[in-house]
């Protein structure tokens, strides 16, 4: 029988999405499937197509038809389509879960590995825990050029936009918004989760270089997302975090990372930005 056990499956891909990480999953368990698009609204929201599929409109969302069912089931939210897929398409992949209990400790309490262990809290840490400062410091960051961008067009000067000072009138308000809030809380909740996830590297089964071991697990592919994201988009510094930004070359450099940037890409037309 082929990987996708007669399943039909469909990724409904919207754009600038999370998206992602199930079509690498998908890549790395050689599951064949369908992408259907759709583009977000002028104001960034979802359209209301996706909210037929499922109520919250929100990706990822992937559709699995059984071969005996006539309706496909609608699954959601990153985390648990990941883990559906391992436990029902794994197969020979199943190094992307870790061993779960130590030999002669099956099904006792606190008898599990310690990879497996760290690939459980991966799999929610990554939106559980770590997404959310992230998205607010872009979000800080997004204000910050929005006050920029409006002073400009008020002094209807378009064309200095990048150069720009932020007037006396401004500063203030940025200076509360994007500097108090960012150096109090942000900066120091940013520093506390990559300062922990360098020495979560630094202590990883077999030496890492992944967060569980010495391969590539899913919870590698859930927490891509935040970890490229915040080094690519300067939220954290690069010479400060060496092990962390060894990891997302690592995590990049996968084939099935690779294959799934390349299907995103030719979709959306342009670079794969993680967000």
């Amino acid at each position: 029988m082929s990987a996708n056990r007669g399943a039909k499956i469909v990724l409904h891909w919207l754009e600038k999405s999370r998206a992602q990480r199930i079509m690498w999953l998908m890549e790395e368990l050689n599951l064949s499937y369908n992408i259907k698009t759709y583009k977000r609204g002028p104001n960034g929201v979802a359209p209301p197509e996706l909210k037929q599929i499922h109520p919250l409109g929100k990706s990822p969302i992937v559709s699995v038809q059984p071969p005996d069912a006539s309706q496909p089931m609608v699954l959601v939210e990153s985390a648990p389509i990941l883990e559906y897929f391992l436990d029902h398409f794994g197969g020979a992949n199943a190094r992307l879960v870790p061993q779960r209990y130590q030999p002669g400790r099956e099904g006792q309490l606190g008898g599990e590995t310690e990879s497996w262990m760290r690939y459980r809290y991966y799999m929610h840490y990554a939106e559980g825990s770590l997404m959310s400062p992230i998205q607010v410091q872009l979000i800080m960051n997004g204000i910050s050029q929005l006050f920029l961008v409006l002073y400009v067009w008020l002094m209807a000067d378009r064309t200095a936009v990048k150069n720009a000072p932020v007037p006396f009138f401004i500063k203030p308000v940025t200076g509360f918004i994007t500097g108090k809030v960012s150096a109090e809380f942000l900066d120091q909740e940013l520093r506390t989760h990559f300062r922990f996830l360098e020495g979560q590297l630094a202590s990883a089964p077999e030496q890492g270089p992944f967060l569980c071991g010495s391969h590539l697990t899913a919870a590698d592919i859930q927490m891509s997302i935040p970890v490229i994201a915040a080094l690519n988009l300067a939220i954290i510094p690069r010479k400060e975090y060496p092990r962390l930004d060894a990891y997302a070359g690592e995590i990049q450099n996968s084939q099935g990372y690779r294959r799934a940037v390349e299907k995103v890409e030719k979709i959306e037309g342009k670079p794969f930005v993680p967000i």
